[in-house]
């Protein structure tokens, strides 16, 4: 929500200021998976690929692409326990402390429902973890982070909120002494801090957090978060007394484009400037909003994933006064497609090595559906009346060649042709989601009718064989220019009891890993990248399932005597150890993959591994499958993967 009032608010700014920008269409809601919609403010055609020549760099450097999930590692990761939670889509992060393990839940179920919320699971006996209860999400709202660590008040928990039924957003507090009893201490609700942006946008109230890190300075504890405002992405909370929390300090990307404009009140053109700077990043996501933080374990560093902002590092000696230390960014180099996209990132205990994730879902759509879209967000009443799916490029441009007199059906899941020109024709598909009251396929069942191709059915565009769509009949567009809900309340005015969203996007590889030299701080050098053989794959095929989703995910980065070792949940790659020690030749040392039927039937779908926390100093590590639950995995020594240790 909070990108689409920025965005709309945009263009009505501009024409009232008089600034002069290049004129664009409004947006397309996507990705909502990682908290962050892409914003679209262009068509993007990936007309630049670069992807080849750092394939070739790559393939030149022992060990950079792994051979997954066939790697020749010399450890192996065996699992050791499970936490079953079958349920699609539904688990998110994953912590431990203390001999018990917390992860969290994403859209559905929605809180309200007696499983939404941290699960909480006893640990003790790897082998044979328990369940012991929900710590329930606020009544319309996902819980999709969770951290728990000793602060100076007990062992504290803390999980974010964002809203997936109209519920609050922020955070809430809790002490877990007693795991079997949490006790909930505080709820913190956050609205956008300037003025002058909270009013351009028309109000930013009870915005989600999507990540946050706690860290102790002495007597004082903090909880650091990611706040999905317009400025201010960046905030401190001290939590000393975990019962009163209150704002210590607020730090946005809009300072590195314009030192200062976050305490602007006065000039609204300055604010608008720097929101607009914050829509201009790279490739097919261009925002340059925060997605992540990490706190080194002195507590005066902070470590930003700031998306096409790059890797920020900040000094937080002073949490009150944060300052800037420098930013990490390296379009050209530091992607296979030129994209930025941080996502995740954690430093070497000594702060001299910094792994930095990036996640991007534009991979593969040219031949695969689009994945992560969602049809509306917000509950207005101009929510669309019929559901939505998506289709590939490729199998776009067939029925825009042939856009009239093919009749067939839809479920979401599939479009199939049975008669007309492309009869026989079977397009794979995936049904965007909806957060609101807008119809799914769930309810109006399997649309039969003429697949009849509109154009891009944008306001102001053309839209194209209008006379050919019958009442009940499916229109396809092409995706770009605007948002899903428009395209789809203009094929409804059309008659149409659903809509098909071609993509507009050549294949381009998913994402990998940065690895950042910082031995100077202030000066970070790009070291390495690391893909996979999927991650770097501009198509399914081999070892790659085309239902797979091989960007990485979320990190951490342990450091055992000279040792310095990356553990990366990487979708549907797994669970991969990389040692990078020399961050300019990281090498894969261990993974955990399944795949085939047997494992889908035991994990609810396949392997789509979301969160990732290494317990220090041992072998245990923890996993969150977004369709199975928890997984404990145990970290075998060298030689263990030839000698076929489990």
């Amino acid at each position: 929500m909070r990108f689409r009032k920025l965005i709309n608010f945009t263009y009505i700014a501009v024409l009232s200021s008089g600034f002069t920008v290049a004129t664009a269409a409004p947006p397309e809601a996507d990705t909502p998976d990682s908290g962050h919609e892409a914003i679209e403010l262009l068509e993007h055609s990936h007309d630049v690929d670069r992807s080849a020549a750092m394939i070739e760099h790559d393939a030149a450097t022992a060990g950079i692409i792994s051979e997954a999930p066939f790697a020749r590692v010399t450890k192996n990761l065996a699992p050791a326990g499970r936490g079953e939670r079958i349920a699609p889509n539904s688990t998110t992060d994953v912590w431990a402390h203390q001999g018990y393990a917390y992860t969290g839940t994403f859209n559905s179920p929605c809180g309200g429902d007696p499983e939404a919320g941290i699960w909480v699971w006893d640990v003790h006996n790897k082998n044979q973890p328990g369940f012991v209860g929900v710590i329930p999400s606020p009544e319309g709202s996902r819980s999709n982070d969770v951290r728990v660590t000793s602060m100076n008040s007990g062992d504290i928990l803390v999980h974010s909120n964002e809203s997936c039924g109209g519920g609050p957003g922020g955070f809430e507090i809790y002490n877990v002494d007693d795991p079997t009893n949490p006790v909930h201490l505080a709820s913190v609700r956050i609205d956008e801090l300037n003025p002058i942006s909270n009013a351009l946008f028309g109000g930013i109230a009870d915005v989600g957090v999507h990540n946050l890190f706690l860290f102790t300075q002495g007597s004082s504890d903090y909880v650091a978060v990611t706040a999905e405002t317009a400025f201010d992405n960046f905030q401190i909370y001290d939590i000393t007394d975990p019962t009163a929390p209150s704002l210590t300090s607020a730090w946005g990307a809009e300072e590195l484009f314009d030192p200062g404009v976050g305490d602007e009140t006065v000039d609204v053109g300055r604010v608008l400037a720097a929101a607009l700077d914050l829509l201009s990043g790279f490739g097919a996501s261009q925002n340059k909003f925060l997605h992540d933080v990490t706190i080194n374990s002195e507590g005066n560093r902070a470590y930003l994933a700031n998306w096409d902002a790059g890797l920020v590092l900040l000094d937080i000696t002073d949490p009150a006064s944060p300052s800037l230390v420098s930013v990490a960014i390296d379009p050209v180099n530091g992607s296979l497609d030129g994209e930025v996209n941080s996502h995740s990132v954690w430093p070497s205990a000594d702060g001299n090595i910094v792994v930095e994730g990036e996640e991007d879902f534009s991979a593969w759509e040219g031949v695969v559906p689009p994945g992560n879209l969602t049809l509306d967000g917000t509950a207005t009443a101009g929510d669309p009346t019929i559901p939505a799916t998506a289709i590939s490029t490729d199998d776009g441009n067939s029925l825009e060649a042939s856009q009239t007199g093919n009749f067939g059906s839809t479920d979401g899941t599939s479009v199939n042709v049975t008669s007309g020109p492309l009869a026989g024709s079977s397009f794979a598909a995936i049904e965007l989601a909806t957060a609101a009251g807008s119809p799914t396929f769930a309810t109006t069942g399997t649309v039969t009718g003429e697949l009849v191709w509109i154009g891009r059915a944008c306001a102001g565009d053309p839209v194209l064989n209008a006379g050919d769509v019958d009442p009940g009949d499916i229109a396809v567009v092409r995706r770009g220019a605007c948002e899903f809900e428009a395209k789809a309340n203009t094929a409804a005015a059309l008659g149409a009891a659903a809509v098909v969203i071609s993509n507009n996007q050549a294949s381009s590889p998913w994402s990998g890993l940065r690895i950042w030299n910082y031995s100077d701080p202030a000066n970070p050098v790009l070291a390495s990248i690391f893909d996979t053989e999927c991650s770097a794959s501009t198509s399914p095929g081999g070892n790659c399932d085309p239902r797979g989703t091989y960007s990485s995910h979320n990190v951490i980065v342990e450091s055992r005597g000279d040792k310095v070792t990356a553990y990366i949940s990487w979708y549907s790659d797994g669970v991969l150890a990389i040692d990078v020690t020399d961050p300019y030749n990281p090498v894969e040392t261990a993974r955990y993959h399944r795949a085939g039927a047997e494992f889908e039937e035991e994990n609810g779908g396949i392997q789509d591994i979301w969160g990732i926390y290494k317990e220090p100093n041992s072998p245990w590590i923890y996993a969150s499958d977004r369709n199975g639950g928890l997984y404990i995995l145990k970290e075998y020594g060298a030689g263990s993967a030839k000698n076929g240790k489990k």
